[in-house]
């Protein structure tokens, strides 16, 4: 970038060359209003002075930023603060790092798929693709992008047949859960302490011990228990609060 004098002009090829920026950049920028050249030779070409140069100096520095032309505008002219189109523009990054890092899960899940099953045809790919990929809409209202980034991370770092394993033991468990109720067990007794245990534990693998996941679930479950139990075999009420009795019981 050019030092700046008081009283000098830069002729656009000679800023373009000094910026490292390309001619065609520089028209750009003055045909959108962005960075206007304050005057014209004899012969009609641009001509910059200081304060246009510091402007570009300003527009380079937001542009580092990855701000668009139309957020550095908004800002450069004044009609919107710097506070507020950096809040907005981090808010945008940390949904695109998000999406990357769910993205990277996949490929990773991917990656172990086929480094352990060689012989697996494009079509058991695409289904497993479209069993991670698609989430249900319900989920989507009670974790935000980076928790589901978390959960895609967990579930490539878990693997799909602990995953799977994992499926099967809530399929165990739950019924057991259940005829212990009909039965009439105490939730304080060693047998209903060690479904607690294995209940907690299963529940860990999905969260992971993080607090923001956990209250995510909890809440998902509270607001769509009669879906949960009635659409995908899930615990009800009463199983839960057996639980929880056991599980404070283990934990005295």
């Amino acid at each position: 970038m050019p030092t700046t004098h008081s009283g000098r002009q830069w002729k656009v090829g000679r800023l373009a060359a000094d910026t490292g920026l390309t001619v065609r950049t520089l028209h750009h920028y003055d045909d959108i209003g962005l960075v206007r050249p304050s005057g014209r030779t004899s012969t009609g070409h641009r001509l910059y002075e200081d304060r246009d140069v510091h402007r570009l100096y300003q527009v380079l520095a937001l542009r580092q930023l990855g701000l668009s032309l139309d957020a550095i505008a908004a800002v450069t002219d004044g009609g919107a603060s710097l506070s507020e189109i950096l809040d907005a523009h981090r808010a945008y990054l940390d949904e695109q790092l998000a999406a990357t890092r769910m993205l990277r899960a996949h490929v990773e899940m991917l990656g172990r798929k086929v480094r352990t099953s060689p012989d697996a045809s494009v079509a058991d790919f695409l289904e497993v693709i479209r069993g991670v990929i698609d989430v249900d809409d319900t989920i989507k209202q009670y974790f935000d992008e980076s928790q589901l980034a978390d959960l895609a991370e967990r579930r490539a770092e878990l693997g799909e047949d602990t995953i799977a394993a994992a499926e099967t033991s809530w399929k165990v468990l739950i019924p057991r859960v259940d005829a212990a109720l009909s039965a009439g067990m105490d939730p304080t007794c060693a047998e209903a302490q060690e479904m607690a245990a294995q209940w907690m534990g299963l529940l860990e693998q999905f969260h992971g011990g993080d607090d923001g996941l956990r209250e995510s679930l909890y809440r998902m479950h509270t607001d769509n228990a009669q879906r949960i139990e009635q659409e995908f075999c899930g615990p009800s009420p009463e199983q839960i609060e057996f639980i929880a009795k056991a599980n404070e019981a283990r934990s005295a």
